[in-house]
């Protein structure tokens, strides 16, 4: 099955409880949340405070991406603000697995990313270790990017790699995607789509109706 995960970067923050009611209404199960620190990335978005005043207004599953140095530092924090799942970035670790352990010591699933130009085969070793792998399709940092094409190879290679090891694993892709590209992703092996002004530009919930459209 493929998932929608709305990236809520794009949701308009005077109306958060609205436009959370319009996508839950829509039938969307997850909200994909964007953690940026200044450092890791060229951006500030929002923390655990925020994180945990929209996890009060919807029982969606928290998709929580966390774009900082050390993420192993909040892990209890996230957790307590209301995340299901922490997704970190290779390149954002001094020890990767230590990272990846502590997420699941504290009972939450984990998943790990790579930036644009970071190969895939970094992955390699945690793939038997995660729940989801996440193929960045921009540099982080600020939405409305354009997608680069970069990503499908990479998520042909994860979905190969996955099956060769025979395990059942969330392939996520973010960055740039809309109605015109979604298929492609799709088709390279990506079944978690995170979308943000595609979903929030307009009546979210016709964008909703027509991605899932088109993952269905």
């Amino acid at each position: 099955m493929n998932i929608l995960s709305p990236s809520l970067l794009s949701i308009d923050f005077n109306n958060i409880g609205r436009d959370a009611a319009i996508l839950d209404k829509a039938g969307v199960s997850w909200y994909h949340l964007d953690v940026m620190d200044g450092a890791f990335v060229p951006n500030i978005s929002f923390g655990p405070p925020v994180i945990k005043s929209i996890r009060k207004i919807t029982k969606a599953f928290f998709d929580v991406h966390l774009m900082i140095n050390e993420p192993k530092r909040y892990i209890d924090a996230f957790k307590d603000a209301g995340a299901d799942l922490l997704t970190v970035h290779c390149e954002a670790c001094g020890d990767v697995n230590e990272t990846i352990n502590l997420i699941k010591k504290a009972g939450l699933k984990v998943g790990l990313a790579v930036n644009p130009e970071t190969d895939a085969e970094v992955l390699e070793p945690y793939i038997d270790k995660v729940d989801m792998i996440l193929i960045m399709s921009v540099h982080p940092g600020f939405g409305g990017q354009k997608f680069m094409p970069v990503a499908i190879e990479k998520l042909k290679w994860v979905k190969k790699k996955a099956a060769d090891k025979n395990k059942e694993l969330l392939i996520e892709v973010d960055g740039g995607i809309n109605f015109e590209n979604v298929s492609s992703v799709l088709d390279a092996g990506a079944n978690v789509i995170v979308a943000g002004s595609a979903c929030f530009n307009g009546d979210i919930a016709d964008n909703v109706r027509r991605f899932n459209d088109l993952l269905s």
